[in-house]
């Protein structure tokens, strides 16, 4: 089975083909990504109708390059899969479009993908896991541990009260004058620093529900950075080594949380996976392979670059859920908003932890 992955929630552009096989394991056939950093840079963060339009520009030639890359035609595709949300909704309408125009000319079936479900189901691409496992998913704008029992089957263990990690990150690069995009930059510099200057919180520690806070760590490191200012050449390092270190700490509690309540709940998990942007950085992959030791779970941390945005999570997705007998119609929406765990009560502001108090 091939299937062709289209990806345009938020800044890249991505297409590719994945294959898989007869015994269930998968191929990259081919991988076209082309980031818009470059676009955003000037103002510091995603601009969404500049987005759409560079998605408009390139995706047609990514589409193309993929095929050719995986030597085949739209004719050995057995089925077109796209992102149709969650993301900014000019660029998820550009993939979704194009998708559906694609699966009407080519009569090949539409299979629109939930993007978190992709990075969900991104490690039984890598790794072939079998379910349930726990997936910790922390991107820009996304924080949550997630039960995943099937294809479609998700169970939102824990989430965040208030701001994303990826959000956390690039807010911290903003404040402390660090160029856009700002995670890469704060673990870069971290890695100079010394992350014991710095007394930073670490939010909810200890506490038994597995969720996560940000927004008072963020505003720690401003006070910081405000009660030491003018900022020395110096400061900035172990500003962001210690504002990781805190991120890493709580990352491990929470994480040690949701495999208590995995357990209770459901069982022993497969595995432990971290998916999303932020499962790039490096200092908290290692916290998690000391932890999934200690804990007795199998850690799978997909490549790098299959854990941003790629069109090959988007391909395979479509996969698992073609096989089922899941496709969709030409009248699928395209969505700003669409959770992994529908029943999951929505966690804004003080969230699930503020109802309680």
């Amino acid at each position: 089975m091939r299937v062709l992955g289209i990806e345009t929630t938020c800044d890249e552009t991505a297409a590719a083909i994945v294959l898989r096989r007869g015994d269930g394991s998968g191929a990259i056939l081919a991988n076209e990504v082309r980031s818009q950093i470059n676009e955003h840079v000037a103002f510091g963060g995603v601009v969404p109708e500049i987005a759409a339009r560079a998605h408009v520009e390139v995706l047609d030639t990514l589409i193309e390059r993929a095929l050719a890359t995986a030597t085949i035609g739209l004719d050995r595709i057995d089925g077109i899969a796209v992102s149709a949300g969650p993301g900014l909704i000019g660029g998820v309408l550009v993939g979704l479009t194009a998708a559906k125009a694609l699966a009407l000319v080519t009569g090949k079936p539409l299979i629109a993908v939930n993007h978190l479900e992709a990075h969900a189901l991104t490690p039984r691409l890598t790794d072939g896991i079998a379910f349930p496992y726990l997936l910790l998913l922390v991107s820009g704008g996304h924080t949550q541990l997630v039960a995943v029992e099937g294809v479609g089957q998700y169970r939102r263990i824990g989430t965040t009260i208030d701001d994303a990690l990826g959000e956390a990150f690039d807010k911290v690069a903003k404040m402390l004058g660090l160029p856009y995009p700002g995670g890469p930059e704060v673990e870069a510099a971290a890695e100079r620093g010394n992350p014991e200057r710095f007394d930073l919180p670490r939010p909810l520690l200890g506490r038994a529900e597995p969720d996560f806070s940000l927004s008072g760590l963020k505003t720690a490191v401003r006070q910081q950075a405000e009660a030491i200012a003018p900022l020395q050449p110096g400061d900035i390092p172990d500003l962001c080594a210690s504002f990781q270190a805190a991120v890493v700490d709580m990352l491990v509690d929470r994480v040690r949380a949701g495999i208590r309540k995995f357990r209770a709940d459901i069982g022993q998990p497969n595995a432990l996976v971290v998916a999303g942007g932020v499962a790039a950085n490096r200092a908290i992959r290692r916290a998690l392979q000391r932890f999934s030791l200690e804990a007795g779970v199998k850690l799978v941390a997909p490549p790098p670059e299959l854990c941003t945005d790629n069109g090959a999570m988007v391909a395979w997705a479509g996969i698992e859920r073609l096989s089922l007998g899941l496709v969709d119609d030409l009248e699928s929406p395209a969505r700003a908003r669409w959770p992994l765990d529908g029943r999951a009560v929505p966690a804004l502001g003080a969230g699930r932890l503020g109802a309680k108090a």
